[in-house]
């Protein structure tokens, strides 16, 4: 467990022969939130929905059983999970028996609820897909941008004359690994009860992130602290969808306390 420099992301890393619980490489949530100014108690309640595209073990007889699953992390647990160690962690399992899928659902809720310090839910199956985006799109905007090295808070504002209930939704959110650089593609929904929010501000912060470099959790979590700080909305909700990478997509939720969580669905980018 430790900092981003430690961790498996970016380095050639041996392919896992046998399941392998100490692949998992936790990294303290605290890290990311010091940099936005969050600190507990948490302004938000929140998950990491992971969905996992890729897994597969031995049955009792050595036959391989392949699956797919979903996985759930709080958003108070003390750590995430780096992807790269999860991604191997699963890969663990190929060659190893278990009595029973059961038995291997056991196994991933016990080794991540110990990884994240917190419960970790699994179920096998994937959400079902959405035709599309929820929310009503920002994206056809006709504005010009030419900022994109980090997100400008000041950019976001709102009118506090005119209160409305709306979900906005982008599908231009990318930002890039802070370890690699690789590129992370989502499509984020922004659900509030509040001012109006300017939608071309809006738009241009999320572009913003374009060049910037953070984990996935991190960002939806900026996201939630600035819109919160600058637009003071009564409830605040904001979703990421993650496009695939590495056979695991992440789709982290922040929100404001009492608000219910989306209804667990992929995008047809995942």
């Amino acid at each position: 467990m430790g900092d981003i420099d430690h961790s498996p992301l970016g380095r050639e890393v041996a392919y896992p022969r046998h399941y392998d619980a100490s692949l998992l490489y936790p990294i303290p949530r605290r890290l990311g939130r010091e940099a936005i100014g969050v600190a507990a108690p948490l302004p938000f309640i929140g998950h990491d929905r992971w969905n996992a595209y890729e897994l597969s073990w031995l049955d009792a007889g050595g036959k391989p059983r392949v699956a797919t699953a979903t996985l759930q992390v709080p958003a108070d647990s003390p750590h995430l999970v780096e992807s790269k160690s999860l991604k191997l962690y699963l890969n663990s399992f190929n060659a190893s028996r278990f009595t029973d899928a059961e038995a291997v659902r056991a196994r991933i809720e016990a080794d991540l609820t110990e990884a994240a310090g917190a419960p970790v839910a699994m179920i096998f199956g994937l959400p079902p897909f959405e035709d599309a985006i929820d929310g009503e799109s920002i994206d056809g905007l006709d504005i010009a941008i030419d900022a994109y090295d980090a997100p400008d808070a000041a950019l976001l504002v709102a009118d506090a004359a005119e209160v409305v209930e709306e979900t906005l939704a982008s599908a231009l959110l990318k930002s890039n690994c802070p370890v690699t650089g690789q590129p992370d593609w989502a499509d984020v929904t922004l659900r509030y009860r509040g001012p109006r929010i300017d939608r071309a501000g809006l738009l241009r912060y999320l572009v913003g992130f374009r060049d910037h470099a953070e984990f996935h959790e991190q960002c939806v979590e900026r996201i939630f602290v600035d819109v919160l700080a600058r637009c003071a909305p009564q409830w605040l909700s904001v979703e990421a969808r993650y496009t695939r990478r590495g056979g695991l997509d992440i789709n982290p939720w922040r929100a404001s306390a009492g608000i219910a969580a989306p209804v667990a669905l992929r995008t047809l980018r995942q």
